[in-house]
């Protein structure tokens, strides 16, 4: 790790109520999530939580109470792990650490599950899906041959999450449902065996089973049915654990498991899931044929925040939906018009600032933002903060996307918006793509830059707090306790800490570089304000005693 990440550990844990009031933690890609016994602990220190250096922010979302590290959170959740006895998911799996919360509504409850099933996906989906793309670009450029063995194998590679997709929600789903995982492999697994594949000649083949007529449908990396499927069979595990003897478990269990599922899923579930993720596919290109605009507005504009109350999860199985049923995917490149826009809201606060703390954390966040597609250093770090970057971010998301929208812009694979997921976007609509992420950066950066930073004084106040700034003296002489100064608005420190100087000259000169802010009509007094936001006053005062 290199970095020590104890004392922000600590910090955070015990700004929460410490470990006996965590129920559980894992972590997503830049954020702490922790699962409370009582919410109204971390509810208090909330102000505290976010001035701990290395937290960007604290979210309250899902029942859930975030904290938004950035992209060091791995490591401060290793720290954490090691050092405090928490219950946790497996690595950044999040599946173990959800419970059957009943206190949320069914609209907290839906998206939880949404994002304890899709989260741990996500990574090998993005991965298989630049493999995709990048033999996509070396193929057409005539750098290696589709008949070539060589590119067969890296073809089965990029292919090989996406044909076996209900396999690897079939497990994430068992987690998630807290049912025997294998057997929920075994259940999917049917729907892909090469003797059910091989009756299937297209959707809609009606074959018999016992006498039942059955549609068969082709399961190869659809979404819906293997989540249902899962969500049925745990339901059904538990009755069967009650009725079939321990000693025999073993055994029996998964195998009327299989008999039961199998055929149902085939029957029932298969043919209703694929139909309805074919029914939402559809719908999301009928809205976006008659209104590519409007969607592309709204989402580009919107996105961020959907981010950041966490139920942008709800719009991933639509996307990878889309993807195994069209092959093409016109929501991704909406969502890159709100990627490249908050990239270029830390450009924007990049060239505006003047507090070097703030360029550091600006610079810094564009990097993982434009090659990775991480924006929430920058989210939380400076457009939730400053204010007035996030409605320039909101508006050039807006315009990108709706420019992305009514261009029917396209992703051929999963992937996170970036520089190097360019490949991913490739196809008759590419160029409207690099239009589109351009005028995103460019336009949200050049926003931000005239709308200045909106909280900027509060925040670096904010900042500036609890740290320790070296400053020169203003002047030369015997340095005095405030205390002693006779004058009560400043001895009993109305006006703030600071000291007092006997001067041994006349002559008075800035402790540091800034501005003035302040001063007084009778000039014994002056307010100054460092780059950094340091704000002192110094004060003239011919009777100290």
């Amino acid at each position: 790790m290199g970095k020590n990440y104890s004392a922000l550990s600590k910090s955070i844990i015990d700004y929460v109520g410490g470990t006996e009031n965590i129920i559980s933690l894992y972590h997503c890609i830049t954020r702490l999530r922790f699962k409370l016994k009582d919410e109204s602990i971390a509810q208090k220190n909330t102000d505290e939580i976010k001035k701990i250096p290395g937290v960007l922010s604290v979210v309250e979302a899902n029942n859930q109470y975030q904290v938004v590290i950035g992209n060091e959170v791995e490591d401060v959740y290793k720290t954490i792990m090691a050092n405090y006895d928490i219950k946790s998911a497996l690595g950044s799996d999040e599946s173990e650490a959800l419970d059957d919360d009943r206190s949320g509504n069914i609209f907290i409850r839906f998206f939880n599950t949404l994002s304890s099933i899709f989260n741990p996906i996500i990574m090998p989906l993005a991965g298989a899906g630049m493999i995709k793309a990048l033999l996509v670009v070396l193929t057409t450029y005539h750098f290696m041959s589709a008949d070539g063995s060589t590119y067969k194998i890296l073809s089965a590679a990029g292919n090989s999450v996406f044909f076996f997709l209900p396999l690897f929600l079939a497990f994430s789903a068992a987690r998630v449902f807290r049912t025997n995982q294998f057997i929920s492999l075994a259940i999917v697994a049917a729907l892909l065996e090469p003797n059910f594949t091989a009756l299937v000649t297209e959707n809609g083949v009606t074959v018999d089973f016992l006498g039942i007529p059955a549609i068969l449908m082709g399961y190869s990396g659809t979404v819906i049915p293997a989540i249902i499927s899962i969500y049925l069979y745990s339901k059904l595990e538990t009755l069967l654990k009650r009725m079939i003897p321990k000693s025999l478990e073993i055994f029996l269990l998964p195998m009327v498991a299989l008999l039961i599922m199998v055929p149902l899923t085939v029957l029932v579930v298969g043919p209703i899931g694929v139909t309805l993720g074919d029914g939402i596919g559809s719908a999301m290109n009928f809205i976006s044929d008659r209104s590519g605009l409007l969607a592309g507005l709204i989402i580009g504009a919107g996105w961020t925040f959907l981010v950041m109350i966490g139920i942008h999860w709800g719009v991933v199985p639509i996307m990878i939906n889309n993807l195994a049923v069209y092959g093409y995917d016109v929501i991704r490149p909406m969502v890159a018009a709100a990627t490249f826009a908050s990239a270029g809201v830390a450009l924007g606060v990049f060239l505006r600032s003047k507090d070097k703390n703030v360029k550091v954390l600006s610079l810094s966040a564009i990097v993982p933002a434009l090659l990775g597609g991480i924006t929430e250093p920058i989210v939380y770090g400076l457009s939730v903060k400053y204010k007035k970057p996030l409605i320039a971010q909101t508006i050039a998301g807006g315009i990108a996307g709706a420019f992305m929208g009514a261009m029917q812009t396209k992703a051929i694979v999963y992937v996170f918006p970036a520089l190097t997921t360019l490949p991913a976007f490739l196809g008759d609509t590419f160029v409207y793509y690099l239009i589109g992420i351009a005028l995103a950066f460019f336009l949200s950066a050049i926003l931000t830059f005239a709308f200045g930073l909106g909280e900027e004084s509060s925040s670096s106040n904010e900042e500036t707090e609890g740290q320790v700034n070296t400053i020169s003296l203003p002047l030369d002489g015997e340095v005095i306790e405030l205390e002693k100064v006779n004058d009560p608005v400043f001895s009993e420190k109305t006006m703030g800490d600071g000291f007092a100087v006997i001067p041994t000259d006349g002559v008075i000169k800035a402790p540091f570089s800034g501005k003035v802010e302040l001063v007084f009509p009778t000039k014994h007094a002056i307010g100054l304000k460092s780059t950094s936001g340091v704000e002192v006053l110094i004060h003239i005062w011919h009777q100290y005693r």
